[in-house]
């Protein structure tokens, strides 16, 4: 069996190596790396539609069972339109739109689910222009489409909205190259839904993250697990993500039935998904962050490691026509996984990527971790910090019997790498500490 795969990095092509090797698939690749010079130079000029045109040739040429991209920025909707216009099994290009357009994601929202929407309000200037007076803080502000929470933050007054988007014109090419190839799109199949070419606001919600993960297969939804997330003491920065979830089992249900009901009326019948959502224990508020339509790749080992299930194949067997669940299981490794995060907050003090022979100890020590690497420097390492307020340059999955064995393998790593045992710095260490004998009751994926 022969597919497509697009923009195909990271998680994704690690395990679509280890499956095409595993399973005698063969890949047809395209699409660049986002955050590799020079493979993102081919930003310059990039044409969504011209790619996927381009790409329904080859699939009918060579025969394509099926295509398949976990990308957020690119890659999601440009496998919907190369499906559509070859004829393979795929999501409604206009479905993808409606998900990641978050204005008009929100306004379908308030359509069928308004009790799990936040407040919000396109924000009514251009970039840098004066921002209207009026407005109420604190607000959280993020792009209109965008993707790994970039321009995304709560704002307390005026001035510090002004400061966020106002852009120098190297970042407003950046800003507007990423953004136009979708922008095209979007204004063909959804006009209605504005341009994306700017800013959201929104209602501030402090309360505890989570991602719902799971699929829907002609038109019926199937939920996969519920994955936590946790923040650096202070920031608005993930720094780990823990499966099982501890939310209880029946606001996990509701989250189900929440991203159920608005699936089908995005028109979104075929495809992974993940739903991230807030929710307050003290009131019981569920209230959405935002829908990816595509598998989220970095929580793909999770399912795998813990569960025997294995999400990139059930996606690659979805793409293709089948019933992701025929997929084989395998036996499981952990009964919890994590995915570390590093992040550096002072542009300084940002620590040395660990060389060879510190990755080999590490995978000496622990066989089944995971490590990825972002190096930045110059103008890249500059804009992570005028976007986020901080760089991201380590992720590490791990799996462990138990909660404390994975905190003490999680501190290991840190020393095998040369870094500070940051993914459990603080509160987040905290609650690790007080969790360390509790192993969360493993649920059934079907």
């Amino acid at each position: 069996m022969r597919l497509g795969l697009l923009f195909d990095h990271d998680y994704d092509a690690r395990a679509h190596a280890r499956i095409g090797h595993a399973d005698g698939l063969q890949f047809a690749r395209a699409g660049f790396d986002l955050f590799s010079f020079p493979s993102n130079a081919a930003l310059v000029g990039f044409d969504l539609e011209r790619f996927a045109h381009r790409q329904a040739g080859r699939a009918r040429r060579e025969g394509w069972a099926g295509v398949v991209s976990h990308d957020e920025q690119f890659g999601a909707l440009a496998a919907a339109l190369v499906a559509e216009r070859a004829g393979l099994p795929g999501a409604a290009p206009r479905a993808i739109v409606m998900c990641q357009h978050k204005l008009a994601m929100r306004r379908l929202l308030d359509e069928v689910c308004p009790e799990a929407n936040v407040g919000y309000e396109p924000l009514a200037c251009g970039y840098g222009d004066p921002i209207p007076e009026g407005l109420a803080y604190p607000r959280f502000v993020k792009p209109v489409k965008a993707a790994f929470s970039v321009l995304a933050r709560a704002v307390p007054d005026r001035a510090s909205l002004q400061a966020h988007t106002r852009f120098g014109r190297r970042e407003l090419w950046v800003i507007r190259h990423l953004v136009e190839p979708f922008e095209r799109v979007a204004r063909r199949l959804v006009p209605e839904a504005g341009t994306a070419h700017r800013m959201l606001l929104e209602e501030v919600v402090h309360a505890p993250q989570y991602n719902l993960d799971g699929f829907v297969h002609e038109g019926k939804l199937h939920v996969l697990g519920m994955v936590d997330a946790l923040m650096y003491p202070g920031a608005q920065a993930f720094q780990r993500w823990e499966f099982p979830s501890r939310l209880p089992a029946a606001v996990i249900e509701r989250a189900g039935a929440v991203a159920a009901r608005f699936l089908e009326a995005a028109g979104y019948r075929q495809g992974f998904f993940n739903m991230e959502f807030f929710h307050d224990p003290a009131s019981d508020r569920l209230a959405v962050i935002e829908f990816n339509p595509r598998l989220a790749s970095q929580f793909g080992d999770f399912y795998r490691r813990v569960l025997g299930v294995d999400p990139h194949r059930m996606a690659i067997a979805l793409a293709a026509g089948a019933d992701p669940w025929s997929v084989p299981r395998v036996a499981p490794a952990a009964r919890v996984a994590a995915s570390l995060v590093w992040r550096a907050f002072d542009p300084d003090a940002v620590p040395a990527m660990p060389g060879a022979r510190r990755q080999a100890r590490l995978t000496a020590a622990l066989p089944g971790a995971a490590l990825h690497l972002y190096p930045h420097r110059g103008r890249a390492l500059a804009r992570d910090f005028k976007w986020m307020g901080n760089t991201r340059y380590g992720v590490l999955n791990l799996g462990a019997p138990d909660a404390a064995t994975l905190s003490r393998d999680a501190a290991l790593a840190a020393r095998l790498l040369g870094w500070p045992n940051a993914p459990y710095a603080g509160a987040a260490g905290e609650r690790a500490a007080r969790n360390a004998d509790f192993t969360p009751a493993l649920g059934n994926a079907d």
